[in-house]
């Protein structure tokens, strides 16, 4: 299982709605609207690397109001 934090930007005023709708993708463990210099906050797992990159690419950045994603995969050290 590999897991992933996305670091996302949205529209102006669009956080908590882009948040919502993330949180009911599957795969998405939790999304949430945060401050600083991103907006949305959001764990997700998938099976594998690519699985993951689908889901972001194909699923998460579809989502009207987000300008920007950053995908940060969880390692174990």
């Amino acid at each position: 299982m590999v897991q992933a934090y996305i670091l996302i930007q949205t529209e102006v005023g669009k956080a908590s709605t882009v948040a919502e709708v993330i949180s009911k993708i599957s795969g998405v463990i939790q999304a949430e609207d945060v401050t600083g210099p991103y907006d949305v906050i959001v764990r997700a797992q998938a099976e594998t690397v690519d699985e993951l990159g689908r889901m972001v690419v194909a699923r998460i950045q579809a989502v009207e109001g987000i300008t920007r994603t950053l995908t940060c995969p969880v390692v174990h050290l």
